[in-house]
């Protein structure tokens, strides 16, 4: 027995296995997650199978979360793509990488002003008197939330003579009273639009134009003077010259290789000499694999701008070249002392498009039938590029 002099209590001696024993009870504490499985009347892999169900169940739940999100984003960024598509270009590539066009067609909606103007045509004279009256709420161009502007005035009809005011100032409210006098046939009248284009006028820079506003005649009731307010829109792009257009026919025979050429007439030809007609005749040509290789043209006519030919061509062409074969024809304005002017132009072949390739497969689908149609001149620039011809030479046709 042991007697503690302190508190005069007796203790039993312990043994050491009794100490250790003791002492690893004390020291390990029940595990909580393992006491509570214990509680569950369910076998232990039932339990691992409810587990794993849980996680499967969790994990989907977190992907339907996901996928939503990534729709809702590609949704979004699918109806920008579209609403720039219906405003630009409808190709695949625009919807991949709209140009700088489709952008800006989200700007022409853009406030730009207001420009009031009167009309009056003198049926006797055949004059018109265009007056740019004022604008108003114009669009500011300049860094100081003002403009510079100005108008230019000019006929679809006549694009070489166009009219221009003088500039204002630092003003968005200009007021120009002025007004120009055009010399414009009534025949030509109906076919014809004025228009009126603002600009900002910049000293060391290229002038931006503000707005412009279209008006076709032939909508317009010119028996009275005409005097109100039109909106500005953004301006379209700069319109082709007219330079008139050209009627022939074409047909081919397989069987004896002859193509016939038939220039028929042309009308509204873009005037050429200072008495306001022209001396045209017309140039037939085939080029080749891109090189030029036969021509033959027309008589010439004398002062007018809708001259009738009705001459034929017959060149000879074989069936196993007719997919390589470029068709030009190209008409020209004679002149005595000078170089003969070229009007305007127009090729047809399996390279064209739009009137002009369905004229030559119309032709090709059509054998031994003359096919006719008219077609507008182009600018020659825009066609020799087309072309990107190549240096003359004489190429002998196969045998057989």
């Amino acid at each position: 027995m042991a007697v503690s002099t302190m508190t005069g209590i007796t203790t039993a001696p312990t043994s050491p296995s009794h100490i250790t024993a003791t002492t690893v009870l004390s020291t390990a504490e029940p595990n909580i997650i393992e006491s509570l499985i214990n509680k569950i009347p369910l076998p232990r892999w039932a339990l691992i199978a409810i587990a794993v169900a849980v996680g499967l169940v969790l994990l989907l739940i977190l992907i339907c979360i996901i996928k939503c999100c990534c729709c809702r984003k590609k949704r979004k960024k699918k109806e920008k793509l579209n609403l720039v598509s219906i405003n630009g270009s409808s190709t695949a590539a625009s919807l991949v990488q709209p140009d700088m066009e489709d952008i800006e067609c989200g700007l022409e909606d853009e406030k730009r002003g207001r420009l009031q103007y009167s009309l009056e045509y003198d049926f006797r004279s055949q004059e018109m008197k265009v007056g740019v009256k004022q604008a108003a709420d114009l669009k500011a161009m300049d860094s100081g939330g003002t403009s510079d502007p100005y108008v230019i005035v000019y006929l679809t009809s006549d694009m070489k003579k166009k009219y221009e005011t003088k500039v204002y100032r630092k003003t968005l409210n200009p007021i120009f009273n002025e007004s120009f006098i055009f010399q414009i046939p009534q025949t030509e009248v109906a076919e014809s639009t004025l228009v009126m284009q603002v600009y900002d006028f910049n000293r060391f820079s290229k002038h931006d134009i503000i707005g412009e506003m279209r008006l076709p005649l032939g909508d317009v009731d010119l028996q009275h003077v005409i005097e109100q307010w039109h909106e500005l829109t953004a301006a379209s792009k700069i319109e082709q010259e007219r330079l008139g257009e050209i009627c022939f026919s074409l047909r081919y025979v397989p069987s004896t290789s002859k193509l016939t050429v038939v220039i028929l007439e042309a009308k509204k030809l873009k005037q050429m000499d200072a008495h306001g007609l022209s001396d045209p005749y017309v140039k037939v040509q085939l080029t080749l694999n891109k090189k030029k290789w036969k021509k033959k043209k027309t008589s010439i006519k004398k002062n007018t701008l809708s001259p009738y030919f009705n001459e034929a061509f017959v060149f000879e062409v074989p069936f196993n070249l007719i997919q390589n074969i470029d068709l030009v024809i190209s008409v020209w304005d004679h002149d005595k002392m000078t170089k003969d002017d070229q009007i305007g132009k127009v090729f047809l072949g399996c390279r064209a498009t739009g009137n002009q390739l369905r004229h030559w497969s119309d032709m090709l689908a059509n054998p031994r039938r003359p096919v006719a149609q008219w077609h507008s001149l182009q600018p020659v620039e825009d066609v020799d590029k087309t072309l990107g011809l190549k240096t003359r030479f004489k190429l002998p046709i196969p045998s057989g």
